[in-house]
């Protein structure tokens, strides 16, 4: 959410960010929000003018009673009646107005960065750069869910019998498989200094409204019926969410955190959920980084949450790619973003495993998340998040990228350990 006063004070530069995001039918909000700001400002002026001449009549009422000026006392006391039903109504309406404009502020897309490239959609992101040697094996790859089937370590058949399309039960090696990458994943992180911790998997609305837009809300979060609670569709919802309502001494960023949960998406207009697969489900385990720090700060933090990544897939000898996202392909929360992409030696292409975002003050402005500055001053903190490995998904640029022509599955020497001291899965 940007500053309000930004927006009175730069109307055409967020209306230009506006285009930039190809969102024309917003550009009238900025306007709107404007002069709603405008009458606000007028409404509590008159409200305070209101107040201080209520207090100044009501200090006359004793002094009047006490020159026993009875009738100019009730008089008095009329005109502080009257004063009191107005300002009530005055509140009222600066409650309604601030709402008006709250609502309106929170589907403003945040600032892009100077350095984001400019496109409608996820076919105009840019590549930036590969790492590995992507392969294609002269021997067939079957799809992800027939080399899973061969080590009787998947069955979709039962789990849409119990819970419908997008969800799996995994089994035997493959399970083991998915619990050691999260594992590994897990002390991958903390031997690059982020503590590690276990979210709660549940979060209020307020919370909800403040680390995504509506439109996100609306595609991704399944609601808890008769409860003010929302299932998460990442850990960085609720690890963001740990921070709202505090001041951060400056001494104390920045930090630096890793979460594993279960995500939980309804994945609302995904293509693909009915497909025989694990590639988009309802229902996956993650870990994730997260990092509230000083703005100024923000922009090295997302190179190296990105690069994070990079690395990890790199120790399971997994070729990826790294993807500028163009603004419209941007969360209007987002400043900037990054998709990690693995390559798939079935397909003979790169696929996201992983997304690093810099959201700048946007979430720490809607969660109230501040800094106390060295100099006393407060402002927002920076935020920013990045995926460092989500199973099955990733299984699949897995699997595919350690098949081997006799039908195993080489384990890298880096998940060995999580593996029992496997070298493949036979």
């Amino acid at each position: 959410m940007l500053d309000l006063k930004f927006v009175r004070e730069n109307p055409e530069i967020v209306k230009e960010n506006i285009r930039k995001k190809f969102q024309d039918a917003k550009l009238p909000l900025v306007d709107e929000v404007i002069a709603l700001d405008e009458e606000n400002r007028k409404t509590k002026k008159e409200a305070d003018d209101l107040r201080a001449d209520r207090n100044r009549i009501s200090k006359q009422i004793g002094a009047l009673m006490g020159q026993g000026k009875k009738e100019e006392a009730e008089a008095c006391k009329k005109q502080v009646t009257d004063a009191s039903e107005h300002l009530a109504a005055l509140e009222e309406k600066e409650r309604e107005l601030e709402e008006r404009i709250r609502k309106i502020m929170l589907t403003i897309p945040n600032i892009i960065d100077p350095s984001v490239p400019i496109g409608k959609d996820d076919s105009e992101n840019v590549e930036v750069e590969r790492f590995g040697e992507p392969a294609v094996p002269d021997f067939e790859i079957p799809y992800h869910t027939e080399i899973m089937e061969k080590f009787s370590g998947i069955d979709l058949d039962s789990a849409r019998k119990v819970a419908g399309n997008g969800f799996y039960y995994l089994q035997g090696d493959i399970a083991r498989l998915h619990s050691a990458v999260i594992s590994y994943a897990r002390d991958f992180m903390i031997g690059r200094g982020f503590t590690y911790c276990v979210p709660p998997f549940m979060i209020r609305s307020d919370v909800v409204t403040g680390v995504m837009s509506f439109a996100e809300m609306d595609a991704m979060m399944y609601k808890i019926e008769g409860e003010d609670l929302y299932l998460i569709g990442t850990s960085e919802h609720s690890m963001i969410g740990k921070f709202i309502d505090t001041i951060i001494p400056e001494a104390e960023l920045p930090k630096t955190l890793t979460s594993y949960s279960p995500c939980f998406r309804k994945e609302k207009g995904a293509h693909g959920i009915e497909e025989r697969g694990v590639y988009r489900i309802h229902q996956f385990e993650k870990q994730e980084m997260i990092v509230v720090c000083r703005p100024e700060d923000s922009p090295m933090w997302f190179d190296k949450l990105w690069q994070n990544t990079v690395d990890f897939f790199r120790t399971l000898d997994i070729p990826v790619r790294t993807l500028e996202c163009c603004s419209g392909d941007l969360a209007d929360l987002k400043v900037k973003s990054v998709d990690v992409e693995a390559w798939s030696p079935r397909q003979k292409k790169y696929f996201e495993v992983g997304s690093c975002s810099n959201l700048g003050d946007a979430q720490a402005r809607r969660l109230r998340i501040r800094v106390n500055g060295q100099d006393g001053k407060k402002y927002f903190a920076h935020t920013l998040n990045n995926t460092v490995v989500a199973p099955p998904r990733m299984l699949i640029a897995f699997l595919e990228n350690n098949l081997q022509a006799d039908g195993t599955v080489r384990i890298p020497k880096a998940l060995q350990p999580y593996m029992g001291g496997m070298t493949e899965i036979k």
